[in-house]
């Protein structure tokens, strides 16, 4: 892999890891477009840059996680400065982000050598999981009829933190798509539309980082510096791309639903599969 090609994917995963799109799926896709070679690297690189992606949430939700003494611009997109939680409400979130974060973490753990060694280099997995995610989103869609008690993220209970874990630990299969699986799990069980879409956020940075310190563990000593240099350019991208496309997505849930999303699942599984797997 060389440092363009770092950077393209640096692109796609900032764009892809917060929409209901799959990130993993797209940076498979993508790769392979490219000829890139699927090699231990390859794949320790998509698991990586996701985390550079997830800094995004860190730094512009930093107030909500850790209260004052952060400048007025980071403070989070989905609140004014004011509205800064307390110290009991802080803790109480990292506690439901964690328990949702356990389903994930355990089934992680358990099929970690299945997930690198087939279903990271498996193209028919994850097409099949972008088509029929997408059919998903469309469907939701147009059943889902609004029954929402939950508006912040802070709201949600620990049972429905659990709940979300567990839909989350889906996205295991590449081209699922953890923020699909999380916002599409909350809304069937009565989370408000911005509240799912923060949670599902803020669930990601210990997902991801536990994700990232696991294969780092396992891979890094076999990384040559180069290998490090172009992991380092791809991760900075995501993250300054991520940053933006958060802000895009939370003033665009405010009026859309997913469908578009389902659509685009569909058309790019259907155009990969014509033009590039025949």
């Amino acid at each position: 892999m060389n440092i363009l090609q770092s950077i393209i994917l640096g692109i796609v995963e900032g764009i892809t890891e917060f929409l209901p799109i799959s990130s993993t799926g797209h940076l498979i896709l993508t790769s392979k477009l490219f000829g890139i070679e699927n090699a231990s690297f390859t794949k320790s690189f998509e698991i990586a840059i996701q985390f550079g992606a997830i800094l995004a949430v860190v730094v512009l939700y930093w107030k909500k996680l850790f209260g004052k003494g952060v400048p007025s611009s980071l403070v989070s997109p989905g609140h004014s400065g004011s509205e800064e939680p307390s110290g009991s409400m802080r803790s109480a979130i990292w506690k439901k982000v964690l328990v949702a974060f356990l389903p994930t973490a355990v089934l992680g753990f358990l099929f970690y050598k299945i997930l690198k060694d087939f279903l990271l280099e498996n193209t028919t997995v994850v097409l099949w999981s972008l088509l029929l995610g997408g059919l998903a989103l469309i469907i939701f869609e147009l059943w889902y009829r609004k029954q929402d008690t939950d508006n912040h993220a802070e709201d949600i209970s620990y049972k429905k933190s659990f709940l979300i874990g567990i839909f989350q630990a889906l996205a295991i299969i590449p081209g699922v798509s953890r923020a699909g699986a999380t916002i599409i799990g909350g809304l069937a069980i009565g989370i408000k539309r911005q509240a799912i879409v923060e949670f599902s956020f803020l669930l990601a940075v210990p997902t991801m980082a536990a994700a990232t310190a696991f294969d780092l563990y396992k891979s890094a000593n076999s990384f040559s510096f180069g290998e490090f240099h172009v992991l380092a350019i791809g991760f900075v991208v995501s993250f300054g791309v991520a940053i933006l496309a958060i802000k895009w997505l939370l003033n665009f849930i405010k009026n859309h639903t997913f469908i578009p999303f389902g659509v685009y699942r569909i058309v790019v599984a259907v155009l990969f599969w014509v033009l590039v797997v025949r």
